[in-house]
């Protein structure tokens, strides 16, 4: 019975040399390995054979058979570079020159703005914040009736928002992610909200989709005092401890009472950011007691992704993070 063995595993290898000698593609050549190698191929048939063999044979002809298999996928092993080698050289239209220069591989780097984005989530990373997500087309009332702005607020009209349907749009702001966020558990809570938004504009300082990074925090005895210390700690952090700080009384129709941020920076004043105490309404419209505005109180802040890395990198015109200019992209 071993000498049959011997006899097939010799005509299987002899068919499978003629065979890989005459496949002129991959594809051709992963068929043939298929009919040798493969579940139902000719090595699967020697073994499954065995079972006719005595016990004592066995040993023996299994190690023939693994012997075969080993030969099998050295041959199509080396077939294959073979073809791909043919391959080259027929797309190139004659032989390689192995001795020409390889072509230089170039090492991708973060995008500024992405560098920008996560080194702010690290900074608020350090003091408790947690990352927030939701929605980019978002429901009206969440991106405008649940923040308190009214109906007949220009950031409604056609000209500042991009609408979906009638009651659907492009979030203007990462701020529905705090309603979300606070739909979804209880304080206190401590979250930002980093992401893409969408907004009628493009100049030298606009951009109609440009990132954001939002600010909450909710707990019982928050009060402008802690707003302003974590302002301050962010500032110190992105742009050096005792970087010089001013906040003005603004509106916002989220906070009250509201501020604007603004940054002592290349000897002059940069507004960066916006902030204020939770509106009660905005408490109000969640419709949930653990928001209590008699019980807790909260404060948000919001601000420009692009607009620091601006600052950060020296960049005077925000096209420039979307031309997708490998020169200006390269120095990142």
């Amino acid at each position: 019975m071993l000498i049959d063995l011997d006899t097939r595993c010799q005509e299987i290898l002899t068919r499978a040399r003629e065979g890989a000698g005459s496949v002129a593609s991959p594809a051709e050549l992963q068929q043939l390995r298929a009919s040798f190698l493969g579940k139902k191929g000719a090595v699967t048939e020697l073994l499954q054979g065995m079972r006719d063999l005595a016990p004592a044979e066995r040993p023996v002809a299994g190690q023939r058979v693994n012997a075969l298999k080993a030969e099998l996928e050295a041959l199509f092993d080396q077939r294959r570079r073979d073809v791909e080698a043919a391959t080259l050289r027929a797309r190139a239209g004659g032989p390689v020159d192995l001795t020409l220069p390889g072509r230089g591989r170039f090492r991708g780097h973060l995008h500024p703005i992405t560098r920008t984005a996560r080194d702010m989530a690290q900074v608020f990373g350090g003091m408790g914040f947690t990352l927030a997500a939701g929605p980019q087309v978002e429901d009206e009332w969440f991106n405008f009736d649940a923040l308190n702005i009214p109906r007949t607020h220009p950031a409604r009209d056609l000209q500042d928002t991009f609408y979906v349907t009638d009651d659907v749009v492009l979030r203007t702001h990462t701020s529905p992610v705090q309603i979300r966020a606070m739909r979804a558990a209880k304080p206190p809570l401590r979250v930002i909200c980093p992401g893409p938004v969408y907004r009628c504009d493009w100049d030298q300082t606009h951009s109609p989709m440009f990132h954001q990074v939002e600010g909450l925090w909710v707990d019982e005895n928050v009060t402008f005092a802690d707003l302003k210390g974590v302002i301050e700690t962010f500032i110190g952090e992105m742009f050096g401890k005792g970087t010089k700080l001013r906040f003005r009384p603004s509106y916002f129709p989220f906070t009250e009472p509201s501020a604007e941020v603004d940054m002592w920076f290349g000897g002059r004043w940069l507004e960066v950011l916006g902030c204020g105490m939770v509106n009660p309404k905005v408490f109000a419209a969640l419709g949930d007691p653990a928001y209590d505005p008699e019980r807790v109180q909260g404060f948000a802040f919001g601000m420009g992704i692009e607009r620091f890395a601006m600052v950060r990198y020296g960049i005077d015109d925000l096209r420039l993070f979307y031309e997708n200019d490998v020169r200006f992209l390269e120095q990142f």
